[in-house]
């Protein structure tokens, strides 16, 4: 047996009443060689990095959305979660436009906001008139903060137009808050058939998945409203007839983050960190399909207080052999022809993966890549926790589309402090590797 230190928080649920079954084939060994030999691409831009520390900010970058302008493809935007640091906002050439500070929380240590991830909704009537709005998941409050995005103000193009009444999302109190069961991975869509735009929010440390529905206030702000939570598994069977759970600390649940909604077909894809990639209907009904796991599911553990690590027992090979734990940002590339990709970072072993995101196929692996460095001073993607990709042009700069990643290792690093950052890739070469 061996032990390993987690990464973050994670999740035991031992003690859960409901255990499932995991209906999923396991995927034949042979094609665990391929990942030895994947593609690599390089990114053609970087942000600066962001640094995690309590005096410079706090600053984290994690999760990416990327606004295209219509109007002027060139001057599209990437806006991005930098955690206690809120939000930044970047051009195409990766330079800061502006800077969004996450609004304090309430509470008795009066602690900062806390911007977990971000998406879009375009076209939306939510507001004053027609726009796109950017949604985020303040951990820190457990609510949504909204944004209106306005291209023609170069040097600020995001509005605060969240309602201050705006509810908390999973708590019913300010100390339920101060817990941190609170707002955590998002993925924002507008039914094609309503014209009703959502957003989906999971809780940190546990298995819960929450549908908001966005409206619209008298003075203009944006509000939202609860319409139903459903929860995933936190224990399953394995086909030996045993019961498992991931290791991590006590009573804490396997948590969900990356989330990402195909509007097409009304399907969201949510990726449970420790357990794999879900598929399931996005107003939450119907029964979820797990659709790929990762590579340490079914590996038994034991939580170990005094070192704070698992102990890892012998693998049973329950587990699937694309995915690395933790399953981390999930991107849809959507192309003109209906064909395109679903996008998984597989954080464990700093790769990406690809399933085709057409029904009829069972949403089949197409292969994976990795985002390696460029030169000496532009390195690549390790531990990405946030991806985002648009297939159509954005202007001179990325004629094929632009995928942006989260870099949890961006250099230089500067002494002690963590750096992180975002990376811009073409998505065009992407594509490429893929289709090798």
């Amino acid at each position: 047996m061996h032990a390993f230190t987690r990464r973050r928080s994670r999740a035991v649920a031992a003690t859960a009443t409901l255990v499932f079954t995991a209906a999923v084939a396991h995927v034949p060994a042979a094609e665990a060689s391929a990942f030895a030999a994947l593609p690599q691409v390089v990114p053609r831009a970087e942000t600066a990095a962001l640094f995690d520390d309590h005096e410079g900010g706090n600053a984290n970058a994690d999760d990416p959305a990327i606004w295209r302008n219509l109007a002027d493809p060139d001057a599209s935007l990437v806006i991005a979660t930098a955690k206690e640091g809120g939000l930044r906002v970047y051009d195409l050439d990766a330079r800061q436009v502006q800077s969004v500070p996450a609004p304090a929380a309430p509470g008795a240590d009066d602690a900062p906001g806390r911007f977990n991830n971000v998406d879009l909704v375009h076209r939306t009537t939510l507001g004053t008139g027609r726009t796109d709005l950017a949604v985020v998941s303040d951990r820190g409050s457990d609510k949504l903060r909204i944004y209106r995005v306005d291209g023609d103000r170069l040097d600020a193009p995001l509005t605060d137009v969240t309602d201050p009444s705006a509810p908390w999302i999973f708590s019913g109190s300010q100390e339920e808050v101060n817990q941190e069961r609170t707002a955590y991975g998002l993925a924002a869509y507008t039914d094609s058939a309503t014209g009703r735009s959502y957003a989906l929010v999971s809780q940190n440390a546990t298995t819960r998945i929450a549908l908001l529905e966005l409206t619209t206030t008298r003075g203009g702000t944006v509000s939202y409203r609860k319409v139903r939570t459903l929860d995933l598994p936190a224990a399953f069977t394995m086909p030996d007839g045993t019961k498992w759970s991931p290791c991590g600390d006590p009573g804490e649940g396997p948590q969900v983050e990356g989330m990402v909604v195909d509007p097409e077909t009304g399907t969201l894809f949510a990726g449970q960190e420790d357990v794999g990639i879900w598929r399931l209907r996005a107003d939450l009904k119907g029964t979820p399909v797990l659709q790929d796991k990762v590579r340490e599911y079914g590996m038994p553990a034991t939580y170990d207080e005094a070192s704070d690590a698992c102990v890892v027992g012998d693998d049973p090979g329950f587990g699937g052999v694309r995915v690395s734990a933790d399953v981390e940002g999930l991107t849809l590339v959507r192309q003109d022809d209906g064909d395109g990709y679903l996008l998984a970072s597989s954080q464990g072993d700093d790769t990406f993966v690809a399933y085709d995101r057409e029904r009829s196929d069972g949403y089949e692996y197409e292969g994976g890549f990795r985002v390696g460095a460029a030169s000496q001073s532009l390195d690549g993607s390790e531990e990405c926790d946030g991806a985002d990709a648009v297939a159509e042009p954005l202007g001179r700069r990325y004629p094929n589309g632009l995928l942006v990643v989260q870099d949890g290792h961006a250099t230089p690093e500067d002494g002690d402090r963590e750096a992180t950052g975002f990376k811009f890739v073409d998505l065009g070469d992407v594509l490429e590797a893929l289709d090798d």
